[in-house]
């Protein structure tokens, strides 16, 4: 490394976020960027650690030492070579990765203070693209072709990783356009959707093929005339909460104001009547997780009265976990740009029944506390009722507890899974190594034949 002694004197510095009384008027990016010097200045703080627990902790295997010296060293073509050639989509996980590497990082033990790894990142992908660096290339074809159906994360680097070797792929999507997940479920304030409209024209331009507006039932009828077949269709069903009143108006799933908020970003008009706007609402969002999360920033951006978030688990400590060492993920409080825009969070909450107005809405949940106790056998812990019970004002609600693990029947020998239609629901930087790990496989498979 060029100076492993500056972790002492250069502090971590993160690039920041644009104001709260300026963001919530737009759905723009929330995050700034630093200076290139300063951006440089972070990746010189990487200690080149005799094992880089970074690497070990990341899905990609993603090599950042060798990157982070390369940035620092002001070699930023090098570090977007050595991130690209782990890491498919770096501008998507640059911004909404929770970054386990950074949870790893030696400095993060030691000072609680790592190097702005997932920052860095997305600054190298902006530098290459800014300045020419990425550039879609084209390879020999094998005359072999595949199918992936789904454009999400783990169906796009499927795709790309198969079209490095050759085979001839088509991407099939049922949406307007690919992206999955990402593009429909990210709200813009952290992901803008130009970057994967950038991705999908560098996709196009080395030879993948898309097929949109396109549902196509796997279990059925796969498209004829492909050597493979790979269904990286996700996870398409949002756990229900299945309570009396569930019927009433006004209660939804979190992805459907996610998803039609982003389609109206995009151009789409709906009218009055689909529209699902927390405009003047009194909003209730049931699940704390990061789908949850970005509901709260919808809803403020939407214009919200006000907003409140339950969650049925504990509330986590802040700071540290002494439940969860590393190299545990951290189970620690988190609190996002979202819920610094304002939100009133409340844990131990579980919900009894929706309430409805005479006109059919919903107008509140009875909420009831619960306690959690260990499980004696040594299990997961037991929920106990507390019978303390009380209302919660709302008129609307947003279930955000997560998907269904999809079931799938048997396919044959030639169809291979990806991403969260294999493994359920997780993070957008696993569903990305799965659809590398799926490319092998399929490459594998077809090269035996």
């Amino acid at each position: 490394m060029g100076d492993p002694k500056a972790f002492m004197t250069i502090p971590r510095h993160e690039a920041g976020l644009r104001p709260v009384y300026e963001r919530i008027c737009d759905f723009s990016e929330v995050e700034q960027t630093l200076s290139e010097s300063e951006r440089r200045k972070q990746a010189s703080r990487c200690m080149d650690c005799g094992v880089p627990f970074c690497h070990w902790a990341c899905p990609l295997g993603n090599k950042q030492p060798e990157w982070q010296d390369a940035l620092y060293r002001g070699d930023w073509k090098f570090a977007w070579q050595l991130l690209s050639a782990t890491n498919d989509f770096p501008e998507f996980t640059g911004r909404i990765c929770p970054a386990l590497c950074e949870k790893s990082c030696t400095l993060n033990h030691c000072i609680d203070a790592p190097v702005t790894i997932r920052e860095n990142e997305c600054s190298i992908v902006e530098k290459a693209f800014s300045e020419g660096y990425a550039v879609p290339r084209t390879w020999p074809r094998n005359g072999k072709k595949v199918a992936v159906i789904g454009g999400g994360p783990s169906g796009l680097s499927t795709a790309m990783r198969l079209n490095v070797l050759g085979y001839e792929v088509t991407v099939y999507d049922k949406m307007a356009k690919a992206g999955g997940l990402v593009r429909y479920g990210i709200p813009n304030f952290k992901l803008d959707k130009f970057i994967i409209d950038r991705r999908i024209q560098f996709m196009e331009d080395e030879g993948i093929h898309f097929v949109t507006d396109c549902f196509v039932d796997c279990a059925k009828a796969l498209p004829e005339g492909y050597d493979a077949y790979v269904i990286a269709t996700g996870t398409p069903v949002a756990r229900d909460l299945k309570i009396p009143g569930r019927e009433l108006d006004g209660i939804y799933f979190a992805l459907q104001m996610l998803t039609q908020q982003n389609e109206i970003l995009e151009g789409q008009k709906f009218a009055d009547k689909d529209r699902v706007s927390a405009k003047g609402r009194k909003v209730l969002v049931i699940g704390g997780g990061d789908t949850g999360s970005d509901c709260i920033g919808t809803c403020h951006r939407q214009e919200a009265v006000s907003v409140t978030q339950i969650e049925i688990l504990p509330k986590p400590p802040e700071g540290y976990n002494p439940a969860t060492p590393w190299p545990a993920w951290p189970v620690i409080l988190k609190t996002t740009t979202s819920h610094e825009e304002g939100c009133e969070r409340r844990w131990c909450l579980t919900s009894n029944y929706f309430i409805g107005d005479e006109n059919g809405r919903v107008k509140g949940v009875e909420v009831e506390r619960v306690e959690w106790e260990p499980d004696p056998n040594g299990g997961r812990p037991q929920m106990k009722l507390t019978g303390e019970k009380e209302i919660i004002e709302c008129d609307m609600v947003l279930l955000a507890m997560g998907f269904l693990r999809p079931e799938h029947p048997a396919y044959a020998e030639n169809v291979f899974l990806a991403g969260d239609a294999k493994n359920g629901a997780s993070l957008v930087v696993r569903a990305i190594a799965s659809g590398r790990e799926t490319a092998r496989q399929v490459d594998e498979y077809l090269k035996g034949k």
